[in-house]
């Protein structure tokens, strides 16, 4: 198995790569996030990466989150003393795999990394893209390049649906099921309200064309053209 540590205590990254290592394993350490990204882009790639949260540059949060943004989709267990809850939902929607609390038992760590060489690398965006349209359905934020967008539960919830099926036209009765749920007591004319309420704050300040009508049929999204 070709693994990717990254640990910033040198100690601690010696004995677990000692332990792979002795195993039949091929380790290569990274003691902070920017060397893990540069680690991670080899064409060979990893069959895993164990990846420490605190790192001396940047959290292992962010280092996840950067990997899958740029396309690495290699299997993530994550290694931290952070064991709260809020961290352990931190790690996951950051797009890691697994957690592992630390100390843990070299056992249970390579009980983990079989399971996760056995899924192997599945494709799953933690942030959806169309175009410079930008957003993080975990974080419930919105982008349009740089700058950051303030939507209503409701307009991300519509924006989601149909971000998540970009240049397909979706009816208003498929918004409505998918943004206000299938047994919510409303009329299809709200979706056109709510479109117009996301033109308003997706397209018109940054002078693009992105949600586009299809004349009796519904909606679609599509990569921003000028008006």
């Amino acid at each position: 198995m070709r693994v990717l540590l990254v640990e910033d205590e040198a100690k601690l990254a010696r004995l677990v790569a000692r332990g792979l290592t002795e195993r039949g394993d091929l380790v290569t350490i990274a003691g902070t996030g920017r060397e893990a990204l540069d680690a991670a882009a080899d064409d060979e790639g990893y069959d895993v990466i164990l990846l420490d949260v605190r790192l001396p540059d940047m959290e292992g949060f962010e280092v996840c989150s950067r990997l899958r943004r740029s396309g690495v989709w290699t299997p993530v267990l994550m290694l931290t003393a952070r064991t709260a809850v809020a961290d352990r939902i931190t790690g996951l929607d950051s797009g890691a795999d697994d957690y592992l609390g630390k100390p843990f038992a070299f056992d249970e760590l390579l009980a983990r990394m079989r399971a996760l060489a056995r899924r192997g690398p599945v494709a799953r965006p933690t942030v959806l893209e169309v175009g410079d349209l930008r957003l993080d359905p975990a974080a419930h934020r919105v982008w349009r390049g740089e700058v950051e967008i303030e939507l209503s539960a409701r307009e991300m919830a519509l924006l989601e649906t149909l971000m998540r099926r970009p240049e397909q036209v979706l009816s208003r009765d498929q918004l409505l099921a998918n943004a206000w749920g299938v047994t919510h007591d409303t009329s299809s004319n709200v979706v056109d309200v709510y479109v117009r309420y996301l033109r308003e704050k997706i397209d018109r300040p940054f002078g693009v064309e992105s949600l586009r009508t299809v004349r009796g049929v519904g909606y679609r999204l599509t990569e921003a053209a000028r008006g």
